[in-house]
């Protein structure tokens, strides 16, 4: 596989970036140099190598879901910098 610019160009829209030309060449160039070497992975016997699933031997180790009382509703809303007379008041996000 080869980059080119027509390639970059699409990935810098992609990626809504914008590059001179010299940044285009010099992206064209390393990203060549990035292909290449993946590439030479083509080159090494891996028929005999069995996929990678999991990084350890060990399974899961699960809690219990225990449903225990951790801070009262009073704790939490002495520490709120926002309060209502109930709930925990945060700053509005949404139009």
């Amino acid at each position: 596989m080869k980059i080119d610019t027509e390639l970059v160009d699409k990935i810098a829209e992609l990626a809504k970036l914008e590059f001179d030309e010299s940044s285009k060449a010099e992206t064209i160039l390393n990203l060549n140099k990035i292909v290449d070497m993946i590439s030479k992975i083509d080159e090494l016997e891996l028929d005999h190598i069995v996929p990678l699933k999991y990084m350890t031997e060990e399974n899961n180790i699960w809690r219990e879901d225990i449903i225990k009382a951790e801070i009262t509703k009073e704790e939490a809303l002495r520490n709120a910098p926002m309060k209502d007379s109930d709930f925990i008041k945060v700053p509005k996000v949404l139009k």
